[in-house]
C-alpha cells in the first residue's frame, strides 16, 4: 500500500458529480508522435475532460456560472511501452468584478509530465492511496488551480488546497516511480518544479506574497468597476511585496509563475498609469524580471 493521501480527506473528495468546481478544455497535441494508434491521444483527452471536470474536488458547492475556467494542454513528445512523456501547460483565470474581463491566475508549463497510460484506463481517484501518477499530476494541478482562485477572493483562502497539493507531493516522493516519472516530485532537484512551488507557496516567509494576491484582485481589479485609477495606484502600492520576496530569495519559482501569468496584464494596467506609477512598476519589474524587459517596455511607450 502506498502513501495515504491524508489531507485529501480534510477536502471531501472522492465522489463523482455533474456540475462542480473546474470547466476545463484539455486538449491533447500528438503531432510530434509518429506510428503510433492516433485514437489513443483522443481516449486520453476524453479520460482527463471526465476526471477533472466530473470529480468533486472541494466541499463546496458551485453554480454552474460559478465554476472555475480553465485549460490544460499535453504536447505529447513521446510514447513508449505505454509510457507518455509530455510537456504539460496549465491555464486558469476568473471574472474580474463588474465586467466581462477574465484575469488570468495561472500559466505554467510543466516539462517533467510523465506517466503510463493504456488506451481505455478509467481514471479513478481513489481517496485512501496513490494509485497512478497521472491521476496524481492532475489532481496537484487540480487543487492548484482552485487554490490560486481562492487565494484571489479570500485572504489565504486556498491554504486547504494547497496543502492537499503538499500532500501529494509527499504521497508521490513515496511512492515506486521510476526516475522520470518521480523528476517532477523531487525535493531540491529543481527550484523550478512541482515540489518547489508548492514549497514556496506554503512557506511563511511567503505569506506576505499571499496576502499581495489577494490584495491585487479584490481590492485591485476588482475595484476597477467603481474607480480604475484608485485600484491602479493599489496595485501599484502593493506589487513592492514582489520585490521584497525576490531580494529575500531571488530564484523564487512562486514569483516566476505570477509574472509568467501577469506581465501582459501589468503591461496593460500601467501604460495607462500616472508617470510615478510607470516609473515604479517599470524599474521594479525589470528588476525581478529581466528576461521580459522588452515586454515591460511598452509601459513607458
Amino acid at each position: 500500500m502506498k502513501k495515504l493521501l491524508l489531507i485529501l480527506s480534510f477536502v471531501a473528495l472522492g465522489t463523482h458529480l455533474w456540475g462542480q468546481e473546474l470547466r476545463c478544455t484539455v486538449t491533447v497535441n500528438s503531432d510530434q508522435v509518429q506510428g503510433t494508434n492516433k485514437e489513443v491521444f483522443n481516449t486520453l483527452k476524453q479520460s482527463i475532460e471526465e476526471y477533472v471536470n466530473t470529480l468533486r474536488w472541494t466541499n463546496m458547492t458551485f453554480q454552474e456560472k460559478e465554476r472555475i475556467e480553465c485549460n490544460m494542454l499535453l504536447v505529447v513528445k513521446n510514447v513508449q511501452d505505454n509510457t507518455f512523456t509530455c510537456e504539460f501547460t496549465c491555464q486558469s483565470r476568473r471574472p474580474v468584478f463588474g465586467t466581462s474581463y477574465t484575469t488570468p491566475l495561472l500559466n505554467i508549463k510543466d516539462n517533467n509530465f510523465v506517466f503510463t497510460y493504456q488506451e481505455y484506463d478509467r481514471l479513478d481517484y481513489q481517496q485512501s492511496t496513490f494509485t497512478t501518477n497521472l491521476t496524481a499530476l492532475l489532481a496537484y494541478y487540480c487543487y492548484l488551480i482552485i487554490g490560486h482562485d481562492m487565494d484571489s477572493f479570500s485572504k489565504l483562502g486556498g491554504t486547504p488546497y494547497f496543502q492537499a497539493c503538499e500532500s501529494i507531493v509527499n504521497a508521490a516522493q513515496s511512492a515506486s516511480l521510476d526516475n522520470a516519472e518521480a523528476a517532477g516530485w523531487k525535493a531540491f532537484d529543481s527550484n523550478r518544479n512541482r515540489y518547489a512551488l508548492i514549497s514556496n507557496i506554503m512557506d511563511e516567509a511567503f505569506k506576505k506574497y499571499r496576502l499581495f494576491y489577494y490584495e491585487y484582485h479584490r481590492h485591485g481589479l476588482d475595484e476597477m468597476v467603481n474607480n480604475v485609477a484608485n485600484g491602479r495606484a493599489r496595485i501599484a502600492k502593493e506589487i513592492e511585496v514582489l520585490k521584497e520576496v525576490y531580494n529575500a530569495r531571488p530564484a523564487t519559482y512562486v514569483i516566476n509563475t505570477f509574472l509568467d501569468a501577469k506581465n501582459e496584464e501589468l503591461v496593460n494596467l500601467f501604460e495607462q498609469g500616472t508617470s510615478e506609477e510607470k516609473k515604479s512598476v517599470y524599474e521594479l519589474l525589470t528588476g525581478i524580471d529581466p528576461t521580459r524587459q522588452s515586454t515591460y517596455d511598452k509601459i513607458n511607450k
